[in-house]
């Protein structure tokens, strides 16, 4: 494809472009996301167009995956044969779909879950850390972690301070699970916990959910934004193959 070969560029020429400083595009062409460029008799590098939309690329799929992702995906596209580049995308774009499948049915279980009335509790309504566990699908270590960090806490029953879980702090765990399995940090549990204890409605609760809504549709629209860089690359390889 001529118009990625077309143009002599400097490095400031293409950091300027991509919106990079000169060091970090020189930082991408050692990790191999931008291709090798040629070098003049003085030792200067001489970039081309393909330099560009390289960093174009993986500017957009670092939003969209991370930087670890990205730099795979972009040296997947320099590499032959292309088949690499194309099943790590679909794979990328797999990813945000679960997540978004993930979200909404995390939103319906919290709504659900939250709305429960927890009235009479009587000593048969407990639950130990085995029983809780092998209910939601999880490990006993994940349920003590979760303890720890104040997310699902039980109480303590003496002389040895077993763990039992009444159906609120059951009700507190399940919702754990569940934003646990759609994506949330624990960091970003701890601040949401304590509204969902008070009730559904809250609005730190339907912050939370619009905050995470938001960050997997702007790493929707990056994916987006990296398709025209990756094309003109992928078709040039495609050429030379």
């Amino acid at each position: 494809m001529s118009t990625l070969k077309s143009s002599a560029m400097r490095t400031v020429d293409v950091a300027r472009r991509a919106g990079y400083s000169v060091q970090q595009i020189r930082n991408l062409e050692r990790d191999g996301v931008l291709p090798p460029a040629t070098r003049t008799a003085s030792g200067y590098r001489v970039h081309g167009e393909a330099h560009v939309q390289s960093a174009l690329a993986y500017r957009a799929l670092a939003a969209a995956t991370g930087p670890v992702g990205a730099k795979r995906i972009v040296r997947a596209v320099h590499a032959r044969p292309v088949t690499e580049a194309l099943a790590l995308l679909d794979a990328a774009h797999a990813r945000l779909d679960r997540e978004r499948t993930d979200l909404e049915l995390a939103k319906e279980a919290v709504t659900a879950i939250s709305a429960e009335l927890i009235e009479d509790v009587r000593p048969s309504d407990s639950m130990g850390v085995s029983e809780l566990a092998a209910a939601l699908g999880v490990r006993p270590s994940t349920l003590r972690h979760w303890d720890a960090e104040g997310l699902a806490v039980p109480d303590r029953v003496p002389p040895r301070g077993t763990r039992r879980y009444s159906p609120a702090q059951i009700r507190d765990a399940r919702i754990v699970h569940q934003l646990r399995s759609a994506g949330y940090r624990i960091e970003q549990l701890r601040a949401l916990m304590p509204s969902l204890r008070r009730g559904p409605g809250r609005e730190e609760t339907g912050a939370a959910l619009t905050a995470r809504d938001a960050s997997i549709a702007a790493r929707s629209r990056a994916l987006l934004d990296a398709a025209v860089p990756l094309g003109a690359l992928l078709i040039a390889r495609q050429k030379t193959c």
